[in-house]
């Protein structure tokens, strides 16, 4: 069985930030004008001290809108899929520290889960999630009639990834938040996007009886 931690307090912040928002968009950064005018937009402005109320108002500069990379497009259909899922901390984390410890804890959990798998060293929420392997060695532990760990390869993502969420989904009702897709455009896994699906596979492991607790 898992490791166990006592319950997240309530009002805790919850989840990963990115869960439910709208992607970044790329701001507009003006040059900014001297003190007393508004920019060139014909609206209205301050003398300066002793000059004419005519003198033409300093230029305003806009940075164009850099143009999304794959990475960047890749995240941003990966962090739409969350949609209110996966709503804050996984239960029963002591929250000794913060979200950060948390964190640490989450992590911790996986990697003892994890321990002894084939390719498999979990040392963070991006990297080490990259091949699909570690998500389908965690499962695998708790499911182990499932499928044949050791028939996976680290270079065949599409089917790693395949496997472990749909696995987690038929077997801990685990909510698909993933898609295989999104996962195969980003070369690194987004950090936050994996921390909250592990965060939602505890909870649902949590829910089937499979981690054990401490009761409050």
């Amino acid at each position: 069985m898992g490791s166990t931690w006592d319950p997240a307090p309530k009002g805790a912040p919850r989840g990963c930030p990115h869960a439910g928002c709208p992607p970044p968009t790329p701001l507009i950064l003006p040059i900014s004008p001297a003190a007393g005018t508004k920019g060139s937009g014909g609206s209205e402005r301050a003398a300066s001290p002793g000059g004419p109320r005519d003198r033409a108002p300093p230029r305003v500069v806009a940075v164009g809108r850099p143009r999304a990379s794959a990475k960047a497009q890749g995240r941003s259909a990966i962090l739409e899929k969350f949609g209110g899922a996966a709503k804050g901390p996984a239960p029963h984390l002591k929250r000794s520290g913060g979200a950060g410890s948390v964190k640490a804890m989450l992590l911790e959990w996986c990697r003892a889960r994890t321990r002894g798998y084939q390719h498999v060293d979990i040392q963070n929420f991006t990297g080490s999630w990259g091949s699909g392997l570690a998500f389908c060695a965690l499962i695998h532990s708790f499911f182990p009639d499932a499928f044949d760990y050791g028939s996976l390869q680290p270079q065949d993502r599409r089917h790693n990834f395949t496997l472990a969420f749909a696995t987690a989904e038929a077997r801990a009702d685990c909510a698909p938040l993933l898609d295989v897709e999104d996962m195969l455009r980003l070369a690194v896994p987004d950090a936050k996007c994996v921390y909250t699906y592990v965060q939602e596979l505890y909870r649902s492991l949590v829910a089937k009886g499979l981690v054990k607790t401490k009761k409050r």
